[in-house]
Order: C-alpha cells, then structure tokens, then sequence
C-alpha cells in the first residue's frame, strides 16, 4: 500500500523555523514531489517543487524563506521553511507522482499525505 506521510509540523512563533518531511513508502521511486498548503475555507495552494532533475520551483509568497530538497534514495522530500510568518499557517500536504510494481507492471499514479499542521503565532 502506497503511503505519504508528512511529520515536523507544529507550532511556531512567527521568525522561527520548522523543517517538514514527507515520505513515501510502498513505491519503488518517486518524482515530482510537491508541497501544498490549506486553510480553513480556501482552495489548497501550491507551495513548492522539485523534480527528478532537481529543478525547484515556489510560490512566490515563500520564495526566499522556504527551501525544497529531496533524497532519492529514501524518497523522501523537505520543506525547509525559515521566517515563518502568521499567513503561513496551515496545514501543508505532500503530493508526488510515484512508481510502484504490482503483478510485473509498473503503476504510476499521484498521492496525497494526510496533511500536517503548521501554526505560526505573531
């Protein structure tokens, strides 16, 4: 079964750091990983990127304070975020498109973490 799980959200006073992980388990390899990030009542919103070849793409809202990078070999992707601001509260997602075998065939699909909370306080 094929699992996004993030971790290293939680609560911050506005300045501070958080660095987020998400990692992917029952895949053979991902790319094109992503960061997203909701609100109560808004659309989720695209944060950040990176793909196979390491190009990175952010909103820019957080270009300059919020660095992605990946290990490949753990299919892993962070989110590290600095000067984190109130609007930066949210609960953020990871979404990557990842490689499975199942039966001989290879599957591609895209997933969703379960989302983890960030609260940064003025």
């Amino acid at each position: 079964q094929v699992q996004l799980a993030e971790s290293g959200g939680g609560p911050v006073q506005a300045g501070g750091s958080l660095r987020l992980s998400c990692v992917a388990s029952g895949v053979t390899y991902c790319f094109d990983m992503n960061w997203y990030r909701q609100t109560p009542g808004q659309a989720r919103e695209f944060v950040s990127s990176i793909d196979q070849n390491g190009i990175t793409d952010y909103a820019d809202s957080v270009k300059g304070r919020f660095t992605i990078s990946q290990d490949d070999a753990k299919n892993t992707v962070y989110l590290q975020m600095n000067s984190l601001k109130p609007e930066d509260t949210a609960i953020y997602y990871c979404k990557a498109r990842c490689r499975r075998r199942r039966n001989g065939d290879t599957l591609t699909a895209t997933y969703w973490g379960q989302g983890a909370q960030v609260t940064v306080s003025a």
